[in-house]
């Protein structure tokens, strides 16, 4: 089982001196927990002016394996993170570019986007995104093999369940950019998507292991 962690930081004034505080505990945990196979996946969620405003994190594991992670975690143990969706993750099977080694340099700007994309709550909702997904996964398959798609995948309303989003990073690193691609999609053009937001992000090479490749 795979859960995308959403987290987002307070408002307050405070919330950026919290995550700077935490920051390097948080980025030794998620070292730790890349390396054991906990977190595939770990981004940064910020504004198109670049501040930070919450957490991408990709979890494996049971209800209590996503737990534990959650209980140990630096930004859910400090405050820094006050509202936190844990949400059923698929991860859709592409031929994905390998990560890059787990010491290269870190990021100095962003380098990708996350699209967060809900589909429709109607009865309908599930039909239109099973029309689309065909095609859908005919554009995306050649953009994970040429690392325009760094990873993406479905999000459930249960594990197992049905599937009610879509979560992706891509190579872009403008919001103008990151929509004229889910303009275009399959999943926009079709109706399945109703809601998307898009965040700037910075990809931090750590020890995760591979995604799984089709």
């Amino acid at each position: 089982m795979t859960w995308a962690i959403l987290a987002f930081d307070g408002e307050d004034a405070e919330a950026p001196a919290r995550r700077a505080a935490a920051r390097e505990a948080h980025i030794a945990f998620s070292r730790a927990a890349a390396a054991a196979g906990r977190l595939l996946l770990g981004l940064p969620l910020h504004d198109e002016a670049g501040y930070s405003r919450g957490s991408l994190m990709v979890v494996a594991g049971d209800v209590a394996a996503r737990d534990a992670y959650l209980a140990e975690e630096p930004f859910a143990t400090s405050g820094v993170w006050r509202k936190v969706q844990a949400l059923p993750f698929g991860i859709a099977p592409l031929p994905y570019q390998p990560w890059p080694a787990p010491d290269a340099p870190a990021p100095t700007g962003r380098t990708h986007s996350v699209l967060i994309g809900w589909d429709g709550t109607d009865a309908g909702a599930l039909d239109r995104r099973m029309a689309a997904r065909p095609a859908h996964f005919a554009r995306v398959k050649p953009m994970a093999a040429d690392g325009t798609l760094l990873f993406g995948g479905a999000i459930f309303d249960a594990p197992g369940g049905r599937m009610i989003g879509s979560i992706a990073a891509t190579r872009h690193t403008s919001h103008q950019a990151a929509r004229d691609w889910i303009a275009e999609d399959p999943y926009s053009t079709g109706d399945v998507w109703r809601e998307v937001t898009v965040h700037a992000t910075a990809f931090r090479p750590l020890p995760y292991a591979p995604l799984p490749h089709g």
